[in-house]
């Protein structure tokens, strides 16, 4: 479906930090539309072809915009660490990992019913690469693992927060909390992105009908919602996730010297540390102050100096070939769905 004259003109003719913003809360009004259970992997699936048209631009006419991201959109870590700071208030913050906005309907729903007031639902940037240690150390935190057994207490930016960081069922991560009653905690849960790890192993076209299943059973779960009650629990409560994931499998091939520049930049990955390629005399003219874009105009990938180090990361909705099979979902490109991340506010009525 091609956008609208309106979304065009928003597009290409307002200032970056203007067409992020619309951008964003384009995604959102497409994600955040309730869910069916019985249908919930058809709507996820439209859902995902209505947001590739934005990653459709800013892999073709758009791809410049990829240039001002960190600095045009707000980072979940930085507005983590403002929010902490806001007030003395008892506080809370549940880590998702790899929660990505399609599973936002079943948090917004599953908070109305369970009795507790959204304050916030919207999104925030994932740090570049799209990965768990770049946002961990955006935190503070030297890994996710310094969270284990209280190991980040007095530690990153979370003062006087007990933290964990865990896979245990939510029965179990309800009774640490209701038998630890501090003020304030910082739990990271490694769900889903495990789920997703898992179903890649298995093969055989696991993918995003199956993660999709998965994630209405355990969001629309009493014990899910019991272990969120325990954390807002006199507490204020943020959800949010580290980054979310490219439902890869759904994508286009690339082929010829597309796909070979590809397999050989990235292998299985999305990302890669440093410069992939050098650009030519009059590419790098152009794109000093940028970064690097390849031999292909539009880029398939780019080359950003970011707040974590310089690293070359596939662009748009693309997969190739390669040993032992492209993974059909993984996260650390440049696509909407894996570089933004839910951030819902609740409070218990």
């Amino acid at each position: 479906m091609p956008f609208d004259l309106a979304a065009l003109q928003a597009l290409t003719q307002n200032s970056s930090q203007q067409t992020w913003a619309f951008i964003k809360e384009q995604c959102l009004d497409i994600a955040t539309q309730p869910l069916s259970i019985e249908e919930a992997a058809c709507q996820v699936r439209q859902r995902e072809s209505e947001i590739g048209k934005f990653d459709n631009f800013l892999s073709s006419i758009g791809w410049e915009l990829w240039f001002s991201f960190e600095q045009n959109m707000p980072h979940t870590a930085e507005r983590l660490i403002a929010w902490w700071a806001e007030s003395d208030a008892a506080k809370a913050i549940l880590i998702l990992d790899g929660l990505s906005l399609r599973e936002m309907p079943w948090l917004i729903e599953g908070a109305k019913t369970h009795g507790f007031t959204l304050k916030t639902c919207t999104a925030y940037a994932s740090e570049l690469p799209s990965d768990t240690n770049s946002f961990a150390k955006a935190l503070g935190f030297a890994s996710r693992s310094q969270l284990e057994n209280n190991g980040g207490n007095a530690k990153g930016k979370f003062s006087n927060a007990s933290t964990e960081s865990m896979n245990l069922p939510w029965e179990d991560c309800a009774a640490l909390v209701k038998n630890q009653p501090q003020p304030h905690w910082f739990f990271w849960h490694h769900w889903p992105d495990t789920e997703l790890h898992h179903l890649v192993e298995q093969g055989q076209g696991k993918g995003l009908d199956d993660l999709t299943q998965q994630a209405a059973k355990q969001l629309t779960s009493p014990a899910f919602w019991a272990f969120v009650t325990h954390l807002a629990q006199r507490r204020q409560l943020v959800i949010t996730s580290d980054h979310g994931y490219a439902a890869t499998g759904t994508f286009a091939d690339a082929e010829g010297e597309v796909g070979n520049f590809l397999k050989k930049t990235f292998a299985a990955q999305r990302y890669t540390k440093g410069a992939s390629h050098k650009a030519s005399d009059k590419q790098s003219g152009e794109t000093q102050q940028n970064g690097l874009y390849g031999p292909f105009v539009p880029p398939v990938a780019l080359t950003l100096t970011t707040a974590h180090g310089t690293y070359s990361l596939a662009l748009g909705r693309r997969k190739w070939k390669c040993q032992g099979g492209y993974p059909t979902l993984t996260h650390g490109g440049l696509s909407l769905l894996e570089t933004l991340s839910p951030f819902i506010e609740l409070e218990k009525r």
